[in-house]
């Protein structure tokens, strides 16, 4: 039997698998036969035997290319945690001032502000920690980017970010909105939090993210929902996002056009309004975009269940209006609730489609 023979390959100067990171942590140094004291962990290796004493063997499965090394997730090294992230605390952290987190406001931002805050970390590359502070008082993980980009008045952490939030479905979601995954069982263990920049294919496959990882905040394109733990991340809308000003800047930072006065959110280029999200329209919500919904539904014949004409605070009145304009649909049960989802937004804002028969 021939002796195997092994040939070390030097590997893409990116990697980032444990060996790899390891030795790039080490100062430089000489060992046996190796330059610059890189681990021989790493290395392509190649073994060649007599086929004669091995017989007809099926070649091994080739190595997959995988996603490019620019866009493959964070991979730890030995004995690190993938995303560790702190507690809440206030801005700045012990250095700050005091702040009472038990009842931290939500103040109002746009999409077009969530994104601007977003892209601010991505450009000058703030390393990430679970201990440190950027000069803006938020903390460098994971959940202080979330928090800074929200433009909230603490640092919060997966575990409360939620809060301020309200849950939204895949077909919902817009820049500025977040993909969370908390692991109760232990928070540092593969818990993170992402901003959600927009979609990048026309199949929702694959959005743009903006994130802080190590080792530094970046953005890119990312496989819906996230690299690892598919089934945890769950989408969120913010509760103090609020439609864009005339002639604003869009999540995209391309200017938008001035919408109908009085209405809006609507296009000037044609009558369907975009669905603000769920949370606009739940009991205690106040916003235009209910003062909107109720003078449509007057318009199409539902306005009796409205004592005076509609306002911008959300009331049984409204409930009611759209449960009936939902049963007029031919919806029953859960399809049938009260709040507009966004086939109950598209059928109310324009003709329905025949042929579009689902729910909500």
């Amino acid at each position: 039997m021939a002796t195997p023979v092994f040939e070390e390959v030097e590997p893409a100067g990116d990697c980032d698998c444990p060996g790899c990171v390891e030795g790039r942590r080490v100062s430089p140094r000489r060992s046996s036969g190796r330059p610059g004291g890189r681990p021989a962990a790493c290395g392509i290796v190649v073994m060649a035997a007599a086929s004669a004493v091995l017989g007809a063997v099926a070649p091994a499965a080739a190595v997959s290319p995988g996603r490019p090394a620019g866009q493959r997730p964070h991979v730890p090294a030995d004995g690190e945690t993938e995303t560790p992230q702190g507690g809440r605390s206030p801005l700045h952290g012990a250095a700050g001032k005091p702040a009472e987190l038990s009842a931290v406001p939500i103040p109002a931002t746009t999409r077009a502000d969530i994104i601007k805050r977003a892209k601010v970390w991505v450009a000058a590359q703030v390393p990430y920690s679970m201990s440190d502070y950027w000069s803006d008082g938020y903390r460098q993980d994971c959940s202080g980017y979330v928090s800074m980009a929200w433009n909230l008045g603490s640092n919060e952490w997966t575990g409360s970010l939620d809060q301020f939030g309200v849950k939204i479905t895949k077909e919902e979601l817009q820049p500025g909105d977040m993909l969370l995954y908390h692991n109760p069982d232990n928070p540092e263990k593969g818990s993170h939090v992402v901003i959600f920049g927009g979609w990048t294919d026309s199949a929702h496959t694959t959005y743009t993210v903006y994130e802080q990882t190590p080792p530094h905040t970046r953005s890119q394109p990312t496989p819906y929902p996230y690299w690892s733990n598919t089934d945890k991340y769950v989408p969120y809308r913010y509760k103090g996002v609020t439609a864009e000003t005339a002639g604003a800047q869009r999540a995209d930072g391309k200017a938008g056009k001035a919408g109908k006065a009085g209405v809006p959110g609507r296009p000037a280029s044609h009558g369907v309004p975009g669905y603000p999200g769920r949370g606009l329209f739940r009991p205690g919500a106040e916003n235009a975009y209910v003062a909107q919904l109720g003078r449509r539904l007057v318009e199409k014949g539902f306005g009796r269940f409205y004592a005076t004409d509609p306002g911008p605070r959300w009331s049984e009145a409204d409930r009611r209006a759209v449960e009936a304009f939902q049963r007029a649909q031919g919806w029953r049960g859960g399809a049938a609730d009260g709040y507009p989802g966004p086939e109950t937004w598209r059928r109310l804002f324009a003709d329905a489609d025949p042929g579009h028969e689902s729910g909500r």
